[in-house]
């Protein structure tokens, strides 16, 4: 029993030993893949460490170089080994150093510059030998695995502060502060600025405010522009290399990831400024050289500048999106389009300069005092909405403190010479004059005037002759309408009444037409008679020309027959005249003859069927006797007729004397 007890002692007491001998004597370290290690000394012949906390020369300390995977000899009585897993920063996040090793900040330094051989901090000794500075780092950690001293370099993440804590209470509270304030910053987390899921671009943008670096010079509120070659603020050591300073930074930052050292500069995000359609933007710039003045030595109310000079800009903004610094000046937009002012209470114009607008107030001819509502119409032109800015500071001083009261000036004194219903009846007139007028004085202030709209004069609440006359006015242009009203019915109704006509000729059309196609074919039937009665006519012409021809061949031919039978006859008249003694006698004989034989054809009675004869001889009575005493009577009566006187003292035969001697002429018959 004493024997197992002393076996096991001795046991015991061998692997002690060997313990002893293996891990504190020899001091065998084995260290995994994913970790490393940092070397503490605990003791040197070299003696140990003054001002600083890494043993560049094997004093007492922390030693620069880490011990990574693998197996080690580090005797304990010597050397201090501290293990810790590798240091891994994810995808998308940024984790920041604070050096606890190295030289003192400069005064204009708040952070220390980033040693290109430190290796992202990774070779304390490049660090070191190199100028590295201690206390917050301009360099950070960007996604991935690092080989860290936590010795000399404490690794801020938003959860965790990795480091060897051998130092005070106070330096972690200080490391726990930083922490808290990159939390506020959200600086463990990249600068986003992107547009939305159509592709657009967004609405904002990065002021970017750097704490590092040489102060501003004197009289500049922001720092100016450097260049691009800093990388939008990436490359802390770049920008201060090209003399960026500290400050607000006229340089923004639009849509993009940028991983910013936010104990470096500090990323606002602000609107972009928007310049809508129908305006432009004219800037302000609180920021820039001294420009020339571009408006010219007879303009007296301000200056124009060119761009990066301080001032009014002379070159508008057209509409768009700006990613302008609002802290390097200001965008005032001026409506390029129709600006309608309203005089009047009840209404305000869209872009709302008119707000404080109210009723011009005027006194007419005739003592009335009503309020005028007024409109008037402007155009800026965006080549002039500089001046106009540079003149009035901005639209809604120009209207109140400018186009008012000299709008409500004008119509005051128009209104002082007419009268109320002057006003009203000839306010087309006043409105024309007022736009005549007025445009000159509105181009002095660099707008353009389009229209003045004049409305009724209003009266107050309890003045009611104003609504009496207005009332007048009515009435009488009710009466007016009615007149038109009546000229428009009977209008109306002769135009029914042609309707009708036309709806009856219409539908009478067809026998139109057939009546006019009939009298087509009569026209035409009547021109072919009318042509066949043309050459019917002719024939006859010459059928009649001919027959003409004929019977005034015969007509001659007879007249010459006629001719000579005449001149027979009268020749044989011209005999039997000589023979009776006279052309008397012959006629005489002539009408006897034909009177007796009248009677005799004629079956009258001229004498009683019974003559008593008296002593006459009744030879030559043909049985009658009459015969005889009428040739004797007719005789006698004849004879009476033609004077000429009967000789009755003797049985002898009548002997006739006649006073007229001439004879009868000869007829000439050709």
């Amino acid at each position: 029993m004493d024997s197992l007890v002393m076996g096991l002692l001795i046991a015991a007491g061998v692997i002690v030993v060997l313990y002893f001998l293996i891990f504190v004597i020899l001091g065998l370290r084995v260290i995994s893949s994913d970790q490393v290690a940092v070397v503490e000394k605990w003791w040197s012949f070299r003696g140990s460490l003054k001002d600083s906390i890494i043993a560049l020369k094997g004093e007492a300390g922390y030693s620069p170089n880490l011990l990574r995977g693998g197996i080690h000899f580090r005797s304990a009585l010597m050397y201090k080994i501290h293990k810790y897993p590798l240091i891994t920063i994810p995808q998308g996040q940024i984790s920041y150093i604070f050096a606890r090793d190295g030289k003192p900040l400069a005064p204009t330094q708040t952070l220390g510059a980033v040693i290109p051989e430190a290796n992202n901090f990774q070779d304390v000794t490049g660090f070191l030998q190199n100028g590295g500075q201690r206390g917050p780092q301009r360099g950070i950690l960007r996604e991935g695995t690092y080989a860290i001293n936590l010795a000399q370099f404490i690794v801020i993440t938003p959860s965790d502060i990795k480091a060897i804590f051998n130092s005070s209470k106070n330096e972690r509270l200080e490391l726990v502060s930083m922490q808290k304030t990159l939390l506020e910053r959200n600086a463990f987390s990249p600068v986003i600025i992107m547009g939305n899921n159509g592709g657009e671009a967004s609405d904002v943008m990065g002021i970017v405010t750097v704490h590092d670096g040489l102060s501003l010079q004197d009289g500049e509120i922001i720092a100016p522009y450097v260049g691009e070659e800093h990388a939008s603020f990436q490359d802390p050591e770049k920008f201060l290399q090209i003399n960026g300073r500290r400050g607000k930074q006229i340089q923004v930052l639009t849509d993009g990831t940028y991983y910013i050292n936010r104990l470096f500069a500090t990323v606002e995000y602000r609107p972009k400024t928007v310049v809508p359609i129908g305006f432009v933007g004219v800037v302000v710039s609180f920021f820039g050289k001294e420009g020339v003045d571009t408006t010219g030595s007879e303009y007296k109310h301000g200056e124009l500048v060119g761009q990066g000079c301080k001032g009014v800009l002379e070159k508008p903004l057209m509409p768009g999106k700006y990613a302008f610094n609002t802290d390097a000046g200001k965008v005032v937009l001026v409506p390029t389009t129709n600006i309608i002012l309203k005089w009047n209470r009840g209404e305000i114009g869209s872009h709302k300069y008119d707000e404080n607008l109210t009723e011009v107030d005027i006194i007419t001819k005739d003592a009335f005092e009503p309020s005028l509502p007024l409109s008037v119409v402007m155009h800026i032109d965006y080549k002039q909405a500089p001046w106009v800015i540079q003149r009035f500071g901005d639209i809604n001083m120009l209207v109140n403190q400018s186009l008012d009261p000299l709008v409500s000036a004008y119509f005051k004194d128009v209104a002082q010479t007419k009268t109320l219903i002057e006003l009203i009846q000839e306010r087309s007139e006043i409105r024309e004059r007022a736009v005549g007028e007025m445009k000159e004085k509105f181009q002095k202030y660099n707008l353009q005037l389009e229209e003045v709209l004049i409305g009724t004069p209003k009266s107050p609440v309890e003045d009611v002759q104003i609504e009496n006359i207005l009332t007048q006015l009515r009435e009488r242009q009710i009466a007016e309408e009615k007149k038109v009203t009546y000229q428009k019915q009977q209008s109306a109704a002769e135009s029914e009444k042609s309707l009708r006509e036309a709806e009856a000729v219409a539908q009478q059309q067809s026998f139109l037409t057939k009546s006019k196609i009939q009298i087509e074919i009569e026209r035409n039937s009547g021109a072919a008679l009318a042509s066949k009665a043309e050459q019917e006519a002719n024939q006859i012409v010459a059928l009649a020309k001919a027959n003409s021809a004929r019977i005034t061949l015969e007509g001659e031919a007879e007249a010459s027959k006629e001719s000579n039978v005449g001149l027979a006859k009268a020749r044989a008249i011209d005999a039997q005249v000589k023979a009776y003694g006279g052309a008397e006698y012959r006629v005489i004989q002539e009408v006897t003859d034909k009177l007796s034989d009248a009677i005799k054809n004629s079956k009258v009675d001229i004498v009683p069927k019974t003559v008593v004869n008296m002593g006459g001889n009744g030879n030559n009575d043909n049985g009658n006797g009459s015969s005889t005493i009428m040739d004797t009577l007719l005789k006698f009566i004849t004879l009476d007729k033609l004077g000429v006187s009967l000789d009755n003292s003797s049985d002898s035969p009548v002997e006739l004397k006649a006073p007229v001697k001439e004879t009868i002429p000869q007829v000439e018959v050709q």
